[in-house]
């Protein structure tokens, strides 16, 4: 059984679901590009981050 290529999910643009074009992988247009990256831009897309104590911080605060 042979299975098309553009039926595959991992080839579909991520926020349109179209099928991707190469150069603007892995979007299928620049209109999708930008759209991805001005969600970016604008804070819609973060990347979480956990904040760790300084340790010298940590050493002062047992002394004292």
């Amino acid at each position: 059984m042979m299975t098309s290529k553009n039926s595959s999910p991992a080839l579909l643009c991520p926020l349109c679901k179209k099928p991707r074009h190469h150069e603007f992988r892995p979007f299928c247009s620049a209109r999708c590009k930008q759209i991805d990256l001005n969600r970016w831009f604008s804070e819609i897309y973060s990347v979480p981050v956990q904040e760790e104590q300084n340790p010298t911080e940590s050493q002062e605060e047992e002394i004292s």
